[in-house]
């Protein structure tokens, strides 16, 4: 038996996974989206339901509040998370503590950070009633909205406080790895510690901050939980308007929901075709 044919064989179980599970809920939500569901008597294909949602004002308000929350969220995450690399990769007293400090959260669940930020940020929370005993406001309702808010703030502190030990994990290992050669000799030819970073460092790390960025944006842009929670009603998170629309009484609501669901998927799968393109340019230059 060839190498090959092992291989094959190794993965057979993994892949089988992932086909049977992942595009064939893929394709039976797709045959959904242009409305075939013969169980309710829908048996022939058509674009209503894109055209639905193409019109839809609220879905344009829904994407565009979701794109915020994923891009937002993504960029203040890799940018903490590097600044807390560089300073992490250094030698100082206790820092094995404040490294398993950094990496606790890794393992909290995100429902369990969404409700720490219910209960500390929201108008009736900790810090609304802290504000209110020491004089700072006249009463907890007028502490600043940050959670259900349009600005989606709480949404935001949420994934930033758990993202960030994700990509710093990351980045922090690719650091460890190159060590600090590069930077020692730009440092010896001149270079201030700022180019140092921007014109040495940056560039080596750029492709795994890069890849920790997408999985972070695809996983923010998609996830239900946290803006079911924290956010507001209107207008709701993309994933959360699809699932109030597929768990509508009215079955013919369902397509218009498939075709939500589909529509992330691609943007999840063009972000992934972005980043594969980005990483092959800069391998070759």
């Amino acid at each position: 038996m060839s190498d090959r044919m092992k291989i094959i064989l190794l993965l057979a179980p993994a892949l089988t996974v992932i086909v049977v599970l992942f595009l064939g809920g893929l394709v039976i939500g797709l045959m959904r989206s242009f409305n075939y569901m013969p169980v309710i008597g829908l048996t022939e294909p058509n674009f209503d339901a894109y055209i639905a949602l193409f019109t839809s004002r609220e879905f344009y308000l829904s994407f565009l509040l979701t794109f915020h929350i994923a891009f937002t969220s993504t960029v203040i995450s890799a940018v903490i998370a590097v600044a807390s690399a560089l300073l992490l990769r250094r030698t100082f007293f206790g820092r094995g503590v404040i490294n398993f400090l950094f990496q606790l959260n890794l393992t909290v669940p995100h429902l369990v950070g969404a409700v720490g930020i219910l209960y500390l940020f929201s108008q009736s929370g900790s810090f609304a009633r802290l504000a209110h005993e020491f004089g700072m406001i006249s009463r907890p309702s007028e502490f600043p909205a940050l959670v259900f808010d349009p600005y989606a703030i709480g949404i935001i502190l949420q994934y930033v406080w758990k993202e960030i030990p994700f990509i710093g994990v990351i980045v922090l290992a690719q650091m460890q790895a190159l060590g600090q050669d590069y930077e020692s000799v730009a440092r010896s030819l001149g270079a201030s510690k700022w180019q140092s970073f921007r014109f040495v460092l940056l560039p080596l790390i750029f492709p795994g901050v890069l890849s920790a960025s997408v999985i972070v944006f695809a996983f923010t842009f998609g996830a239900y939980e946290i803006p079911a929670l924290l956010g507001q009603n209107y207008p709701a998170a993309l994933p959360v308007l699809a699932y109030r629309q597929y768990t509508d009484v009215d079955l013919a609501a369902r397509p218009e929901a498939m075709a939500m669901a589909i529509v992330i998927a691609i943007l999840a799968g063009v972000m992934i075709w972005a980043y594969t393109r980005l990483t092959r340019r800069g391998i070759r230059s």
